[in-house]
Parts: structure tokens; C-alpha cells; sequence
């Protein structure tokens, strides 16, 4: 399966330094968007940490042993992260305890497409005009809803909406969610943090991919993002199986 992908991140409009990292490496099929969390530096140290500690744990699993199946792999990668960080922020940088950040990944392998999940930055799939998110915000609102005691349309307008219950890197283990499902000629997936979800809807998103090509689905998605205020950092990664 051969992907086209295009990928981007903004600071946006209101914050002074950009605290998402993202990750395109088409030759280990591996694409990565980050939101770090935990004060001015935090963030920023958290979620690059993050990103360069999975692609290591890739490289370095995919050399020693072919044979390791793509789930263990997400998963191995998620704990190597999060202890990485934690020790970072305990042992190394005390001034940084606390921080973490959210992190969502697809791995291609084959035709088949995995996803890795912490946090509430989200993986989408993009198929014959519709879109649908593939995986589940670790989120107060999140749990809220699923628990039935608000309704989604409340949801929007909840206090604490950006309070997430699971991240990488604020403690030393974390439980990363991982999918997987066969890709087809024509589908795209859309992976981003929540400074685009969290401003633009599901349906706008639909409305810039069926109205652009490439590129222009990124940047359009930023600019949009900005449109609505820009509040938070923004990314985007689109890959289109060919």
C-alpha cells in the first residue's frame, strides 16, 4: 500500500510557543501528532520527547526483530515515552514535574493501518464524503458522556472541557488504546490535536477535505482552526492511500 501524506504545525493565535510535535516518517510508515501539557516549557519538552522516544523505539524494534507484531510495537513505544518523560521531570528537571502530553499515531504495516491513542488528540477516517473518528478522548467530558450523565450536545458547552484523564508522561506507566483496520484505495486519514478539533466541527473538516487536495487539506485546516480564534496550537497530519 503506498500513501501520500502532508503534515503541519502552527502555534496558532494566542499562545507564544507551539507545544505539539508531530512526527512524518514515510519510511518507517510511522506519523505522529503530540499536545504537550505542563506549564511554559513543559509542554514543549514533554510532547518532543515523546515523539523522538517512539520513532526510536521503531527504528530500534523493526531492526532487532522483524517478527514483533505491530500492536506490541505501539504499545512498547507508548511505555518507553511515558517512562522517558516521567524520569525526565522527577530525576532530571524537577522545575518540569507534572508535564505530559497527548499522543496519537498510525502505523502502516502492509495494507493495514494501526492506531495508538493517549490523551484527546484524535485519529480520523475519511471515506466517500463522511468522516469518523476512529478513536476515543481519554477526557473528563469524554467519560461524562460514555457514563451517560451529560449528553453530547451539552458536552460542547461543559466547563473543564479540555481536562484530559490519561496522557503520556505524567506518570511512569500509561494504558495507550490501539486499532487497526485495512485501508483502501481513495481513504484518508486525518490525525490532529484538539487546537483543530476543538474549534472547527466534524462537518467543517468534511466540507475543506472534499474541497481541496493535498496540502491544501492541511493548510486549509489551519487556517480555519485560526479563523474560529486560534486559541491553541494547532496540527495536522493527512495521508491518502493511493
Amino acid at each position: 500500500m503506498e500513501v501520500e501524506v502532508w503534515g503541519q504545525t502552527d502555534v496558532g493565535l494566542k499562545r507564544e510557543i507551539n507545544q505539539d510535535s508531530i512526527l512524518v516518517d514515510q519510511k518507517l510508515g510511522l506519523y505522529v501528532v503530540a499536545d504537550g501539557m505542563g506549564g511554559h516549557k513543559g509542554g514543549e519538552v514533554a510532547s518532543a520527547l515523546a515523539v523522538e522516544t517512539v520513532r526510536e523505539t521503531f527504528e530500534t524494534q523493526l531492526s532487532n526483530n522483524g517478527k514483533v507484531t505491530s500492536r506490541d510495537l505501539i504499545v512498547q513505544s507508548y511505555r518507553d515515552a511515558s517512562a522517558r518523560i516521567y524520569h525526565k521531570s522527577t530525576m532530571e528537571q524537577p522545575d518540569l514535574k507534572g508535564m505530559g502530553t497527548t499522543m496519537v499515531l498510525a502505523y502502516q504495516r502492509g495494507n493495514r493501518m494501526f492506531f495508538g491513542n493517549v490523551g484527546d488528540s484524535r485519529a480520523y477516517l475519511y471515506r466517500d464524503g463522511h468522516l469518523w473518528q476512529l478513536t476515543e478522548d481519554h477526557s473528563l467530558v469524554s467519560e461524562q458522556v460514555k457514563a451517560g450523565i451529560i449528553s453530547e450536545d451539552d458536552a460542547e458547552f461543559m466547563a473543564g472541557r479540555n481536562v484530559i484523564t490519561r496522557s503520556v508522561g505524567f506518570e511512569k506507566e500509561v494504558e495507550v488504546d490501539v486499532l487497526e483496520r485495512d485501508m483502501h484505495v481513495g481513504e484518508m486519514v486525518l490525525l490532529c490535536s484538539d487546537g483543530l478539533c476543538g474549534l472547527i466541527s466534524d462537518q467543517q473538516i468534511v466540507e475543506i477535505i472534499k474541497k481541496n487536495k493535498g496540502a491544501d487539506i492541511v493548510k486549509k485546516c489551519v487556517d480555519e482552526a485560526k479563523r474560529a480564534g486560534g486559541d491553541d496550537n494547532i496540527s495536522v497530519i493527512v495521508l491518502k492511500v493511493k
